[in-house]
């Protein structure tokens, strides 16, 4: 069973923060792991942010993220392309939530790539993305 991981959920398969032994629990040894090629740059900026608080050198920063490129390559990710059918899914997919569900542009993004997996659900721990899971068709999960 494909495992679609938020980009936060992501980043902890890669660098020390909590809930990260967790995260790397649940995908040990899985194939099918999914994430939307929002990713890469979300990632990117995670990176970036640790560096910005001390918690990495830029060094570490670009070695892990080089990692995680690699396992991209090697196909231990899918990552779903930002074709036009993503977009469109997004955009219906807003459309259609109720005036007092919270989503950001890059939490719809990874909602409706996992729904065009044909997923049933989504891990993360961002409370907006779960709350809004349920408007995408998704079950949203947590470790």
């Amino acid at each position: 069973m494909t495992l679609y991981l938020d980009t936060a959920y992501v980043a902890k398969c890669y660098v020390n923060e909590p809930d990260a032994s967790r995260v790397r629990a649940l995908v040990r040894g899985r194939s099918g792991l999914a994430s939307s090629a929002w990713c890469r740059p979300e990632l990117a900026c995670v990176m970036h942010r640790h560096v910005r608080e001390g918690s990495l050198t830029r060094r570490q920063a670009d070695r892990l993220y080089a990692i995680f490129l690699q396992h991209v390559s090697e196909g231990i990710w899918e990552l779903l392309p930002l074709s036009e059918e993503v977009l469109a899914a997004v955009e219906a997919g807003v459309r259609r939530l109720q005036g007092a569900v919270f989503v950001r542009a890059g939490d719809a993004l990874h909602l409706a790539s996992a729904a065009l997996l044909g997923l049933g659900e989504i891990w993360t721990s961002d409370r907006h993305l779960l709350a809004a899971a349920p408007h995408f068709g998704l079950q949203g999960r947590s470790v």
